[in-house]
């Protein structure tokens, strides 16, 4: 894929690299609040505190910048599930995902926002990313909890639908995030609340995954 960097050079400064960022971190403000189409250039430019020129100096399309954000978020995403270690003890490296899903929710709800925009547009930039990289790491991590299932350390169960539970129910915590202060009272919806979420779904997942007793059909 070419770089997207309009102000492309064979070692670029720190003030273009400063540059660049800023232009992201505003990109990824308006991106997460009004989705891509309802983005535009000036838009991010108004946020960045730039003219519209400028920012094209750095970046050539709205498209490119939404492509290296896209390509950040995904990137961002993978490493809790890249750190699932398949010689670990499956409760520690199941209640350690859910923490750090959480914690993803709690410190990067603006990349969360972007990306559920983007797989609900039908994933139009990332989706090879998603049939390729994506499907090759979730398979392997499904062989994982399939080997501690065959060996009697969890219940058996659906290793995917066993992920795709829980990023649905982590990610809500930032897509939702409005939704659960509102519903949790200004008593309960602090920061405490995540430490709360994350007591909650460890009880649920680590029940439901508890081995089957001797002499229980499968």
């Amino acid at each position: 894929m070419d770089n997207p960097r309009a102000a492309r050079t064979q070692r670029r400064t720190r003030i273009q690299e400063e540059k660049e960022e800023q232009i992201l971190d505003a990109a990824l403000e308006v991106f997460s609040t009004n989705g891509f189409r309802g983005t535009t250039i000036d838009q991010i430019a108004e946020v960045a505190g730039m003219s519209k020129p400028n920012l094209l100096y750095y970046f050539r399309t709205k498209e490119a910048i939404h492509r290296v954000l896209i390509e950040r978020v995904l990137d961002t995403w993978l490493d809790p599930l890249r750190a699932f270690d398949d010689n670990g003890n499956p409760e520690a490296e199941i209640r350690s995902y859910i923490r750090r899903k959480l914690e993803m929710a709690r410190d990067f709800p603006r990349e969360s926002r972007l990306f559920a925009n983007e797989v609900l547009q039908g994933a139009p930039y990332i989706l090879d990313e998603l049939k390729g990289p994506l499907k090759d790491l979730v398979d392997d991590k499904a062989k994982v909890i399939r080997g501690w299932a065959k060996a009697g350390k969890i219940a058996k169960c659906d290793p995917y639908h066993l992920i795709f539970s829980i990023w649905a129910t982590t990610q809500h915590y930032a897509d939702f995030d409005v939704q659960v202060r509102a519903v949790l009272g200004d008593r309960y919806s602090g920061e405490g609340r995540f430490d709360d979420a994350a007591r909650f779904l460890e009880q649920l997942f680590m029940h439901g995954l508890l081995p089957n007793k001797a002499g229980e059909k499968d």
